[in-house]
This record gives structure tokens, C-alpha cells and sequence, in this order.
């Protein structure tokens, strides 16, 4: 059963209980990411995410290893464009050792200067892991190409010349700047004692006063351009897409539908028609991004060099071809798939409190499962149609293609 609680100084819990699990998963949540970043910070929320692990004025970061690991449980953290979120998963028994641990790195982080320097090596490792992955590296490519140099557009790891002049300084700043109670949402999931929770929470991140002083986003112009980076590579990556929507927008669901039927699983037409049929790239697939205030809608595929204008130009038919081509057989499958998928991702207790965070965050409500399957099911040919043409009409393709080419023969775009 799903429940809103404000804490005494006005965070709000969401808790989603069930007494049929054996897990408990709680997760802080902190409106700010890469996004809200100065171009010469960038990187900051990543790598503040992993120095609250490095000790607090009572733990080690080793104290803190052990811990976690005596209770069989998993402690983590991540950092997406909008907002960073540290989590914590145990056993149900565990619950309040776990509430103490997370709490404990939480507010009482030390950030040591030799802990700083030392992970500053590590997340370089992590920004070259990534660039030697170029179909993930595509993606943030992609990202600079249709969002600009600053805001969505930055890589969430930063850079290694902005990373360099972190200190323990930058980190407190940003702190005292983003973590704050109206940015903070505090999520909990699985076979819990509520009243027991809401008292440690109160006790504990409910005495922070901290006021807001970050200002609103402005929503960045999607760029709808071409942009060829050569690189010696065994295949060519490509990122292809559109302006998608915003994650409240109250076509989600035709956006969610009209995705599955162009490249989401294996009977999806991009996946029938370009691996399956033509034999022209292993790896094809779409997916939508959504943001506060905008969205992208992208396709990516892995080619050889000799078939990248080929792949393009299906790709591009493909998507104009929506409006006109949809049929009751398409939107009733997607409609199986899209409801599959749902019901099987909110299995654990752990995509349950993602799940509920993130609708707090960008909704301001909660849409139960069971209001999702009939906003799904309510979509009708006719208004999936229409949307398809006015999401295609109102926005230019955007290209990004990465690997050994230099020019493209192709006149769809």
C-alpha cells in the first residue's frame, strides 16, 4: 500500500509496504545532476555521489564495506542528468541497522583531501572505460550533439580537466547549494515497520534545515543537426533521433506505444527489418528520454561502414512511414508488450522505490500500476496516429555518427 508522509521539516517519504517480501529498499533522492552543472564543474554531483562512501566521522570506508556485507545487503549510489540517489537494500529484519548505516554516510560524510585526490584516478578510469565503449560513448556524443555544450548536454561523468580541480571545497559548495529539503525525496519499498521508520527518518535527515537556492531550469532548444566524428573502429555507431516529449506529458503513453512498435524487443520493425530481413546491423533498438521540460526520441544502430547511408535511410523511412503504416495489430501487441514489461519491472522491492521516487519527482503524484494499464489500454489507433504525425511534422532529425567514416551518401536528412 502506497503512503505520503512529510517529515518535520518537510521532505516527503513515500513508502510502498508489503508484507509478502522479505527485502526492504530505501533510497534518498536529490534533485540535481549533471544538468544543473557550471560547464567548468562539470561532473561534480558524480563525484560527490561516490566521496559519501569514503568515511564518515565514525566509519571507515572500509567499516562501511563490512557493514553492508554483514547484513547481506546492497549499498550503492547513482547519478543520472537530473537528479543522484543513494540506496540502500537488506533483508527486512536488517531494516534499522540499515536506516542507521545510510544515514550516518548520508549526513556525516568527511570528504578527506587524500580520499578526493585518490578518487579522482578512479572516476578518470571510469570516463576512458566508457570512451573505449563506443556504442555507450555514442550515447553522450549523441546527448553534446542535439542538447549543446552545457546543461542535458553534459557527459554525467564530467571530464578529466574538470574532474582535476575538484576540492574539498567544491564538494561542500554543492552541498550546501543543491542538497537541500525541498530537492530531497526519501523512498522506501518491502516489509517494513512504518511508525519505526518515520521516527528514525524524523530523528535523523529530518533536522536538516537547509533552504533551496538553485534556480529553475531553462528547457534547452534541441538542435537537429548532422555531426560525423571519424574514429578507427571495427563498426560505425550510429544515434539517430527526434524531439521527444517531457516526462509528465500527457502523451507518455503514445510515446511509450509508438516506441515499442518501432524498435523496442525482437518484433519490432527496426529489428525485423534491418537485422532481420537485410542482415545490415547486429545490434538496432529505440528508445525515449524524457526530462522535466523536453525529450529525445532516439534509434541506435552498429554497422559496417559500407551500409551506414543504407541503415540511415530505413531508419528515417521507418519513422516517417508511422503515421501512415500503424495498425490495430500493432498498437494491441505493443499494448501486451508495453503491460509485460511494466508488471515484470516492478517485481523487487528496489524498482518498486525507483518507481515511486521518480513519479513524486516528475509527477508530483502516484499512478498505480493499475492506473498505468488503463492509460495504456485507453490509447486508441486514431490518437496514436496523430500524435506519431505531429511528434514527426514538428521536429528535425538530429545524426550523430561515430567510427570510420567521413562522409555520408544519403538524402533523407
Amino acid at each position: 500500500m502506497y503512503k505520503k508522509i512529510i517529515l518535520e521539516n518537510g521532505i516527503p517519504l513515500l513508502t510502498e509496504a508489503s508484507k509478502e517480501t522479505r527485502s526492504v529498499s530505501i533510497g534518498i533522492w536529490i534533485k540535481v545532476g549533471a544538468r544543473k552543472e557550471s560547464v567548468k564543474k562539470n561532473g561534480i554531483s558524480h563525484f560527490l555521489e561516490h566521496m559519501f562512501f569514503k568515511g564518515t566521522k565514525k566509519r571507515t570506508a572500509k567499516d562501511i564495506a563490512l557493514e553492508i556485507d554483514s547484513l547481506g545487503g546492497e549499498l550503492n549510489a547513482f547519478t543520472s542528468r537530473e537528479t543522484t540517489t543513494f540506496y540502500i537494500k537488506v533483508m527486512d529484519e536488517h531494516i534499522e541497522k540499515a536506516v542507521e548505516l545510510i544515514m550516518d554516510i548520508f549526513l556525516n560524510s568527511t570528504f578527506p583531501e587524500e580520499e578526493i585526490e585518490k578518487e579522482k584516478g578512479i572516476i578518470f578510469e571510469e570516463i576512458k572505460m566508457v570512451e573505449d565503449t563506443p556504442d555507450d560513448y555514442i550515447h553522450d556524443l549523441f546527448n553534446k550533439n542535439i542538447w549543446g555544450e552545457s546543461g542535458l548536454g553534459q557527459h554525467v561523468l564530467g571530464s578529466k580537466e574538470t574532474i582535476g580541480t575538484f576540492r574539498r571545497d567544491i564538494i561542500l559548495e554543492h552541498i550546501e547549494k543543491y542538497y537541500t529539503t525541498k530537492n530531497m525525496v526519501i523512498a522506501c519499498s518491502g516489509n517494513f515497520n512504518g511508525e519505526m521508520l518515520i521516527k528514525k527518518l524524523n530523528s535523523s535527515i529530518g533536522t536538516i534545515k537547509r533552504d533551496s537556492t538553485s534556480g529553475k531550469d531553462i528547457c534547452p532548444e534541441f538542435n537537429g543537426q548532422i555531426n560525423i566524428i571519424p574514429k578507427k573502429l571495427s563498426e560505425v555507431h550510429i544515434c539517430l533521433g527526434l524531439k521527444g516529449i517531457q516526462q509528465a506529458s500527457e502523451d507518455r503513453y503514445k510515446m511509450y506505444l509508438l516506441n515499442t512498435i518501432l524498435g523496442a524487443g525482437v518484433s519490432s520493425r527496426l529489428f525485423q527489418e534491418i537485422r532481420e530481413k537485410r542482415g545490415l546491423a547486429y545490434s538496432i533498438y529505440s528508445f525515449n528520454v524524457s526530462y522535466v521540460d523536453t525529450g529525445a526520441w532516439t534509434v541506435y544502430a552498429g554497422t559496417d561502414k559500407k551500409q551506414v547511408s543504407e541503415v540511415i535511410d530505413i531508419i528515417i523511412n521507418q519513422i516517417k512511414g508511422l503515421p501512415d503504416s500503424v495498425t490495430i495489430d500493432d498498437l494491441e501487441r505493443s499494448k501486451k508488450q508495453l503491460k509485460g514489461n511494466l508488471i515484470l519491472a516492478l517485481e523487487s522491492t528496489s524498482s518498486k522505490m525507483i518507481n515511486i521516487a521518480k513519479q513524486e519527482i516528475y509527477y508530483g503524484r502516484y499512478f498505480s500500476p493499475e492506473d498505468i494499464i488503463n492509460a495504456v489500454e485507453a490509447v486508441t489507433l486514431e490518437g496514436l496516429k496523430e500524435f506519431s504525425r505531429g511528434l514527426i511534422e514538428n521536429s528535425p532529425f538530429a545524426l550523430t555518427v561515430y567510427g570510420p567514416v567521413k562522409k555520408l551518401k544519403t538524402s533523407s536528412i
